[in-house]
């Protein structure tokens, strides 16, 4: 099966926060851009259906 395409993008956190989450991957086996993916996945996944829709109210 091949892989998704990946794109890049840049966001700014608090260094505290880059070293906790640096922590996490290193504890969790992954690489920093899979431990992003899952958790932006599981959180959109998680999100209200209707979430977009209330947006544009």
């Amino acid at each position: 099966m091949a892989e998704k395409r990946k794109q890049q993008f840049n966001v700014y956190l608090p260094p505290e926060l880059v070293r906790a989450v640096k922590h996490r991957c290193i504890d969790e086996g992954l690489s920093l851009s899979a431990f992003v993916e899952n958790i932006l996945s599981d959180y959109l996944n998680d999100a209200a259906p209707d979430t977009d829709q209330q947006k544009g109210q």
